[in-house]
């Protein structure tokens, strides 16, 4: 009987994914940020009630599966991969308005929506603290999805994506403080208050020290195998081994497993990973991120719908009121003395600050006899829904209307030539086709011909001079050019293999050497 139920659990998560990969497909086809897709029709599944996915349903939106799912299956993932490749000369960079928007904007966050709660909701101090927490922790998948689409500055992705890492763990700590110690903390007064900034602070340094010492533990472990299917073994443990170990002694596990993989991101992956691991790692936590992610939205769509919100649109409006009042004032008051920081990027960190699975997850894992958790569960679905699908639709439109974008220098003229050099060649082509099944004089396609090829003359003239003058378009060229001959030198090297032409040995020594070179043109690509 065990074994049956297990079958049919692989079964139905076996459905889930075909349904989230179907909806990336074409989301990411039709160049659309998949996870507000993937929101919008797991809401609308949801609520048409599609006899054959009806099990499928049931089973996913019960609290403690997706509880599970969120919190330990996936975010260790979904942190860990981010945190990966987020360079820490990045972070530094930009380390004062990424630690004022973790730090100060998420506690301005928090200490606005409690309070506000309190007044305008009427809901318990708890719980009103508790929907604070909730509400503070952002979720930049769906907004950086977005940002590369359009090409915006990459300071501005990576002042997102560090808020979000960081304030992801703040706002997890800070549940747990308003959810089961909050009331104690306040009936002691003064001493309660000191307790509960020592808790917070105990919470997040051992968060940093797990994190920190697995990093750097397996790290130096990896020095000893050039492996890269057992050294991505060992990425898996360090993710889910620092996130579990963390939460077992009531530490932040996601504190923890950012600090690792940054950890093995920035240092381990310099000192004890070939170049072909490092390509793999990257390679196998891309897949990993992309399926999680997909699911995740799927799943918190269907969640969605399983709240029952008859007489609560006062309460649901005022809360997304509410939490949008009190993410301005997290970000403008945050990043009020940076004086580098634009009016313009403070809106779009302000409109992109979305709110995803974290929230509804944290709301599911209260326990349900605590008081006002349902109150609870419709707001934070609801401004979820509202960040991801209204907020999320509106991201895009807004940064085009602020300029919020890389500078393109050149590219504009660039795109124009190449879009000219196409019509003549293709033109050049089409004259002979046509020339040789109308048997047209040679004199007449060549005086045509001739003209073609003078226009594309003129235009590699002016290619050049574009290339003097924005030497970074030419690298671009050659930067596309090497990744493929790249790619087509390692596949005649597996024919060759095939082919019994060449030993496996040779084949391994020229694959790698070609590897190390892609990392390198990769890595080039970043920086």
């Amino acid at each position: 009987m065990n074994d049956l139920h297990l079958h049919h659990i692989f079964e139905l998560g076996l459905i889930l994914v075909m349904i989230a990969a179907g909806i990336t497909a074409i989301a990411k086809k039709f160049k659309r940020p998949y996870p507000i897709s993937l929101v919008i029709v797991g809401t609308i599944i949801g609520l048409v009630h599609i006899p054959v996915l009806e099990p499928l349903i049931t089973f996913i939106t019960e609290g403690e599966i997706f509880n599970f799912v969120i919190l330990t299956l996936f975010l260790p993932a979904l942190l860990g991969e981010a945190a990966l490749k987020l360079p820490f000369s990045h972070l530094n960079e930009n380390k004062n308005p990424i630690l004022a928007l973790a730090f100060g904007g998420t506690l301005l966050s928090f200490i606005v929506i409690g309070f506000s709660s309190v007044w305008l909701l009427g809901i318990s101090v708890s719980a009103a603290f508790v929907f604070a927490a909730v509400m503070s922790a952002t979720d930049p998948v769906s907004v950086l999805s977005i940002f590369k689409s359009v090409g915006v500055n990459k300071r501005l992705s990576t002042v997102i994506e560090g808020e979000s890492l960081i304030n992801d763990g703040l706002a997890v700590v800070l549940f747990n403080i308003s959810a089961f110690s909050l009331l104690t903390y306040t009936e002691l007064g003064l001493e309660g208050a000191g307790l509960g900034i020592w808790e917070f602070i105990k919470v997040v340094s051992l968060g940093l020290i797990i994190g920190g010492a697995l990093g750097f533990g397996l790290s130096h472990l990896t020095k000893y195998f050039d492996d890269y299917p057992l050294e991505i073994i060992f990425s898996v443990i360090l993710f889910y081994g620092s996130y579990l170990l963390a939460e077992s002694v009531e530490a932040s596990g996601v504190i923890a497993v950012v600090i690792s993989a940054l950890v093995l991101g920035n240092y381990g992956m310099k000192i004890g990973m070939s170049p072909t691991t490092r390509l793999n790692i990257n390679n196998f936590w891309d897949v990993a991120a992309l399926l999680a992610n997909s699911l995740v939205f799927l799943m918190v769509g269907l969640e969605i719908t399983r709240i029952n919100v008859s007489d609560k649109w006062w309460m649901i409006f005022l809360a997304i009121f509410i939490v949008l009042i009190a993410r301005s004032v997290a970000v403008y008051g945050s990043l009020l003395f940076m004086g580098n920081f634009s009016n313009s990027w403070k809106h779009i960190l302000n409109w992109g600050g979305l709110r995803g699975s974290i929230s509804i997850a944290l709301v599911l894992s209260l326990p349900r006899e605590f008081a006002g958790r349902d109150e609870i569960l419709i707001m934070a679905f609801s401004v979820v829904l509202f960040s991801l699908v209204v907020q999320g639709l509106t991201i895009k439109p807004l940064i085009s209307l602020l300029g919020v974008k890389e500078p393109e220098k050149g590219h504009q003229e660039y795109r124009e030539l190449i879009a000219r050099a196409h019509r003549y060649e293709t033109a050049i082509d089409e004259v002979m086709k046509v020339k040789n099944k109308l048997l047209i004089s040679e004199t007449v396609a060549r005086e045509l011909v001739d003209q073609y090829e003078h226009e594309l003359q003129q235009i590699q003239n002016e290619m050049e001079q574009l290339f003097q003058e924005h030497p970074t378009l030419k690298e671009q060229q050659k930067h596309v050019l090497q990744k493929h001959s790249l790619y087509a030198q390692h596949e005649v090297i597996n024919h060759l293999l095939n082919e019994e032409i060449i030993t496996s040995e040779i084949a391994e020594k020229e694959e790698e050497e070609i590897t190390d070179k892609l990392v390198k043109l990769e890595e080039d690509t970043k920086d």
